[in-house]
C-alpha cells in the first residue's frame, strides 16, 4: 500500500514538473507569437460537442494593437480595469472591497484585472474554485513580468469572448457590426465593452436598459481616462 502510494506521489510530482515547464514555454512563446486559440475556446468547443449544438461557429482572427482601434483599448480599460496600467497584476484596493462586499451580499462580486482575466482566459478553465485562482494568480505574476501591459491588452483584445463564438475584437467587430477592428468608433467600443462581465446574457445585437446604461457610462469614463494608447507609448 505505501509502495502504491509512493508511486502515486511521484507520477504526481512528475505531472507537476512537466506541466510547469510547458506552461513557461508557452508563456515565453506567446509574449511574442499570437495565440491561435484558448483554453477557453477549447471549453466551449467541448460544451458545444458534448450538447450536440451543431450551430456553434467560433470565430477568431488575431489583429496587432496596433491595428485595432483605439477606442477599443480606451473602452475596454474604462470598464474593466481602469487602474491597469498602475498595478502589477492584482488591484488590491478592489478585492478588499470585493471581499467585503461578498461576506455581506448574496450575490458575488469579482475584482479581476485584465492581467488576470487573461491568465484566465488563455491558459485556464471558467469555473470559480480555489484552485483555479490559485493558478490564475500565479500565471498572473508571470504574464506581467514576461509580457509586459501592451502584450497583456493585445492578448486580451484578441482572446475575450463577446458572444457565443465570437473570440477577439476583430470578430466581434466583423459579426455585430461589418466592419474590422480598426475602424470600430466609440459608440461601438463602448458598446462591446459593456457586455464583457456576461456575453452570454448581455448580448450585443439586442441590448437590454442595463447593457444600454452601461454603454453610456463606459463612454463617460472613456472621455475622463488618459488616453491608453498614450500611455503605452511612453
Amino acid at each position: 500500500m505505501l509502495l502504491i502510494f509512493h508511486k502515486f506521489l511521484s507520477f504526481i510530482a512528475v505531472l507537476l514538473r512537466y506541466g510547469s515547464a510547458g506552461l513557461l514555454l508557452l508563456v515565453l512563446l506567446f509574449a511574442w507569437l499570437p495565440v491561435p486559440y484558448t483554453a477557453v475556446m477549447l471549453e466551449r468547443q467541448i460544451s458545444a460537442w458534448l450538447s450536440d449544438n451543431r450551430h456553434y461557429q467560433p470565430r477568431h482572427q488575431w489583429r496587432s494593437i496596433d491595428t485595432i482601434s483605439p477606442h477599443l483599448l480606451q473602452a475596454v480599460v474604462a470598464a474593466e480595469d481602469q487602474k491597469f496600467l498602475q498595478h502589477h497584476g492584482f488591484d488590491m484596493q478592489a478585492i478588499e472591497k470585493a471581499l467585503v462586499y461578498n461576506k455581506k451580499g448574496k450575490k458575488v462580486r469579482g475584482a479581476s484585472t485584465i492581467s488576470q482575466q487573461t491568465a484566465k482566459n488563455v491558459f485556464l478553465w471558467s469555473d470559480r474554485s480555489w484552485l483555479r485562482k490559485g493558478l490564475e494568480s500565479g500565471i498572473t505574476v508571470l504574464i506581467e513580468g514576461a509580457w509586459g501591459k501592451e502584450r497583456i491588452l493585445e492578448v486580451y483584445l484578441n482572446s475575450i469572448e463577446f458572444g457565443a463564438g465570437v473570440y477577439g475584437v476583430e470578430a466581434a467587430a466583423q459579426h455585430f457590426f461589418g466592419t474590422s477592428a480598426a475602424r470600430v468608433n466609440r459608440q461601438q467600443a463602448a458598446l462591446l465593452a459593456a457586455v464583457l462581465p456576461n456575453p452570454h446574457r448581455f448580448l450585443v445585437k439586442r441590448p437590454s436598459p442595463y447593457v444600454q446604461r452601461r454603454q453610456q457610462w463606459i463612454l463617460k469614463q472613456m472621455r475622463q481616462l488618459t488616453p491608453v494608447q498614450k500611455q503605452l507609448s511612453r
